[in-house]
């Protein structure tokens, strides 16, 4: 994994690990790497995992079996959907938008 400066590092795997569920790469209800064998795989202090877990629990993506480990809540799809969709229309919509001003153009270059 390639990991930028301009967000946080526990962000960026929280990203990669929803990505991956959205991918279909993992499903729900699926077990994921404790948080020692994913910080190793990827080369990163296993603190930094436990705080990506700590927030993927808090948004409900992923829940702990105690004991057992970590696994995609059966509602996780959906609540990354919804997440990203949010974040689209919030951020990305209003630079295209701010983007296709500056440049003269307008929703007709994306008729027949």
């Amino acid at each position: 994994m390639n990991f930028n400066s301009e967000k946080p590092i526990y962000l960026q795997i929280a990203d990669h690990i929803s990505e991956r569920i959205l991918s279909g790469e993992i499903h729900p209800e699926d077990r994921i790497p404790s948080v020692r064998e994913y910080g190793a795989d990827i080369g990163v202090n296993p603190n930094t995992v436990m705080r990506t877990y700590e927030k993927l629990t808090a948004d409900g993506i992923i829940f702990n079996k105690r004991g057992i480990g970590y696994f995609v809540s059966p509602e996780a799809t959906g609540i990354i959907l919804d997440k990203e969709r949010k974040e689209f229309l919030e951020k990305d919509v209003p630079a295209i938008r701010r983007k296709m001003d500056l440049l003269g153009l307008d929703m007709s270059i994306f008729s027949d």
